[in-house]
């Protein structure tokens, strides 16, 4: 059995707002599987998924409803319940230092300032599980972290965050099928900001040419080599 947590804050009002990412991907993972959330204890919502060929992996979803800062005291006790080691648990959560449209999974690491996952290490004693990392990027200038996490998606967000979550159902459904390795190999390399521009060559300095004393400079005849006049400017961006 695996248990894999989204990172979010209960109630409405926080549904579409950039912390509560991982909540958007373990959603996800339960409508593909038909799955629904019951009530566990006062901490929890659950549902029960099987993922892989054949009978598939158990795995639960699970949902905190304890708000970020506390969300180790609803996977902690899961945690022990069901006598699970910390290669048994993959946490989906947002990611202030990876740009948005950047996701990764990783085994490990410290916290990283994201307060969920601050104290899953808290509780747990150890840093030794699995993260499914979605980038929200830095707020911007002038932006508080707590008013940045807490602010809903733009509309020019909106469909790369709707990739986003398919994508960061499918590394769940890889993860729990296949294992840590094989979820990295697939989605670590998932970045969906737009290329840079290409740099551009500087013009070279045209050669002037200089006919010799007494030789007037001859003309190519019927316009060979003229270009016809239309002249392509290199696009931008």
């Amino acid at each position: 059995m695996k248990l894999v947590v989204g990172l979010g804050n209960p109630g409405s009002g926080y549904a579409q707002t950039r912390h509560n990412v991982g909540w958007l991907v373990v959603d996800e993972v339960a409508r593909r599987a038909g799955a629904t959330w019951r009530k566990e204890g006062k901490d929890t919502e659950v549902a029960e998924v099987r993922l892989g060929p054949g009978a598939g992996e158990k795995v639960l979803l699970v949902k905190p409803l304890t708000f970020m800062n506390a969300s180790g005291r609803a996977v902690a006790p899961l945690m022990s319940f069901y006598k699970l080691e910390g290669t048994d648990l993959l946490v989906a959560q947002d990611d202030l230092d990876s740009p948005f449209g950047l996701l990764k999974v990783r085994m490990g690491g410290r916290h990283g300032g994201q307060n969920g996952v601050r104290d899953i290490i808290r509780l747990l004693g150890h840093e030794a599980f699995a993260r499914l990392k979605i980038g929200i990027s830095r707020p911007p200038a002038g932006w508080a972290v707590p008013d940045w996490v807490l602010s809903r998606w733009r509309d020019e967000e909106k469909n790369d965050l709707s990739e986003l979550v398919r994508l960061g159902a499918n590394a769940v459904e890889v993860w729990a099928a296949s294992g840590l390795a094989e979820a990295q190999g697939q989605f670590n390399g998932t970045d969906l900001r737009p290329p840079p521009p290409p740099k551009l060559a500087p013009p070279k300095a045209a050669s002037a040419s200089v006919p010799s004393a007494g030789t007037a400079p001859v003309s190519a005849p019927g316009g060979a080599g003229h270009t016809g006049g239309h002249v392509e400017n290199p696009e931008e961006g």
